[in-house]
């Protein structure tokens, strides 16, 4: 299969392009398109063999659920047997936006997509492009990120070529993404809601919209399914070892360079994560800075492209500052905790 990129400035100019990812998708074809997250790998989630080639191109366990991306607000009702009123709240205050909400499913909606669940993910993203793609292939587009499953999400469409090339029919090319992460995803067929997956929009942001909720998305052990994406799977990994070294700034980057020293000696390649704060605390290392400590924004937009880049380098260990855990932080930490497989440095005072 030839993968075509076709470059999309905006919607008016380009329309044919638009036009011919959307017949694409209602072709029960996939085409890979950017999202203010990072690219989605889209296929027409009401077509179950559509969907089930998203599981085939990127290697994806068949019970991790898919998320479906709508344009309109109106077109939630159909894939969903309630909106319940915290629903409502929340896609009033947040949509078009880095949230999906889990609803109970539609009969509609194929357990292909929803990974044998009763209930199906949903969001509506805010990026004109990806609504204009989503409209055109019929209104109902799964897509979960457009990477080889457990790598780093891709934040461009250089780094989809690298893993979609000749499995997926098209790629549009909308330039960098805005935030970086993953959506927050939100559990309301629990009371209180459940955050499943932290992401730009943050606990007190939820709360402030719908009163209580609770932080959820445990570890699913292996004996029932996840209920939205990135629960029970590795997720992304580079394909170097990364270890995470929470503590005291300086003793952090004394603990790392030590680290780094002995890996170095053993003759493997080392690389380093680190903010435009700390990065001169590395001087004999390749360091990867990925934003400020004043802007956790700027570190979750640079966090994916770091890691990646350091695969392009062929990098064995990388090891990685900690970021404290609130607003976007906790974002940023979750997604470094699963791709460091939870190898995790503590320093102690007797560490120091």
């Amino acid at each position: 299969m030839k993968t075509i990129v076709k470059k999309v400035n905006d919607i008016i100019h380009d329309k044919e392009a638009i036009d011919e990812a959307g017949e694409i998708l209602k072709s029960g074809g996939l085409v890979a398109f950017p999202t203010e997250t990072v690219y989605g790998l889209g296929a027409d989630a009401l077509n179950e063999e559509a969907a089930a080639k998203i599981y085939e191109a990127k290697g994806r366990p068949s019970d991790n659920p898919l998320i479906i991306h709508i344009a309109k607000l109106e077109d939630l009702a159909k894939i969903v047997t309630e909106i319940p009123e915290k629903a409502e709240a929340l896609a009033s205050a947040f949509w078009p936006g880095p949230l999906t909400l889990i609803l109970n499913k539609a009969s509609c909606v194929p357990y292909g997509t929803t990974g044998g669940l009763e209930t199906v993910a949903v969001r509506m993203p805010d990026w004109e492009i990806a609504r204009a793609v989503i409209e055109a292939g019929g209104g109902y587009i799964a897509a979960p990120s457009a990477n080889t499953s457990g790598k780093p999400s891709p934040t461009n469409a250089a780094r989809v070529l690298e893993d979609m090339t000749g499995k997926i029919e098209m790629i549009v090319d909308g330039g960098e993404v805005s935030i970086g992460l993953e959506s927050t995803i939100v559990d309301l067929t629990v009371e209180p809601p459940q955050i499943l997956r932290p992401g730009a929009i943050t606990k007190s942001m939820l709360r402030n919209t719908i009163g209580e909720i609770i932080d959820g998305g445990k570890e699913i052990g292996t004996q029932s399914g996840p209920k939205a994406p990135g629960m029970k799977y590795k997720h992304y990994a580079p394909r170097g070892q990364l270890v995470i070294i929470k503590g005291e700034p300086r003793a952090v980057a004394e603990k790392i360079n030590e680290l780094a020293r002995e890996k170095r000696a053993q003759g493997f390649t080392v690389g380093v994560l680190a903010t435009t704060e700390s990065a001169y605390l590395y001087p004999d290392e390749q360091v990867r800075i990925i934003g400020t400590r004043q802007d956790d924004a700027s570190i979750a937009k640079g966090l994916y492209e770091s890691l990646r880049s350091f695969d392009d380098m062929g990098v064995d260990y990388i090891y990685s500052e900690a970021f404290a855990e609130k607003g976007m932080g906790k974002a940023i930490m979750n997604r470094l905790v699963k791709a460091a497989g939870h190898a995790i440095i503590n320093l102690t005072k007797e560490d120091k």
